[in-house]
């Protein structure tokens, strides 16, 4: 059950898009009964499609196309890919590249189902001016940078705008639940969340650094060689130093 593993690591992790309302569209065909390096030499990809209920079929792509393609998706967005039949959402499950060249030899797409909701992350996108930034000095947070949410492949949006000229005052912020998603796109995430806030500027504290007092150095010095010399001479106690000396003994 190859398939439904790889089903399992997709649903897992977060698909980001990166297309306008629509997918990034791409055409295959059906591989050619030829060597990958002959492909290769012909402008072609050797890839496969597979899915959850899609039998594993061996494609070709243009690169250039492919190329166009995944710059657009990335490695997690959604693909519109035809030319095989009924048109399919992918994903580029995983790319192989020449380790010398950069260039793109072998690709696997993962087919989603049609109406199947899947998990994504969409990024947002911060646009305008804060006037508590620009005239009152405040400092712009950005707390979140995507928002995870379900929805159809073709209903989630290519990004999420947020307009900073909203926080007119310092402390003032833009929440999840000010967001206005498409129709049956939904979130788990806590709508009192923060994505951006206007916040005060904070001065870091100086730490004062006492002046030192160069009699105190002079003081320090003469302590530490009166006791140096202390140790060179032997420093003998009164007691030992008022006995006499013991004769030599006579053999």
């Amino acid at each position: 059950m190859e398939n439904e593993a790889a089903f399992r690591r997709i649903q897992t992790g977060s698909i980001i898009l990166k297309t306008s309302n629509g997918m990034t569209k791409l055409t295959a065909q059906p591989r050619p009964d030829k060597k990958p390096a002959v492909l290769r030499k012909e402008g072609l990809l050797p890839a496969v499609v597979y899915g959850r209920k899609e039998k594993s079929t061996p494609i070709a792509i243009s690169v250039r196309d492919f190329e166009k393609a995944f710059s657009a998706a990335g490695e997690s967005g959604i693909i519109e890919l035809g030319g095989l039949g009924d048109e399919k959402d992918v994903l580029v499950h995983e790319v192989e590249f020449d380790p010398l060249t950069g260039t793109p030899i072998h690709a696997d797409f993962y087919a989603i189902e049609k109406g199947q909701k899947v998990t994504v992350s969409i990024p947002f996108e911060f646009e305008g001016v804060s006037p508590a930034v620009e005239e009152k000095g405040g400092v712009l947070v950005k707390v979140m940078h995507e928002l995870e949410v379900t929805g159809e492949p073709k209903l989630l949006p290519h990004k999420i705008i947020i307009d900073l000229a909203k926080l007119a005052e310092l402390h003032d912020r833009i929440t999840v639940g000010d967001i206005k998603l498409p129709e049956s796109v939904t979130t788990e995430v806590s709508l009192e969340d923060t994505i951006v806030m206007a916040d005060e500027a904070k001065e870091e504290p100086v730490e004062e650094v006492a002046p030192m007092d160069i009699s105190e150095i002079g003081t320090s010095v003469e302590r530490g060689k009166k006791e140096e010399e202390g140790v060179e001479g032997a420093a003998v106690p009164a007691a030992e130093a008022a006995k006499p000396k013991a004769e030599k003994k006579k053999e």
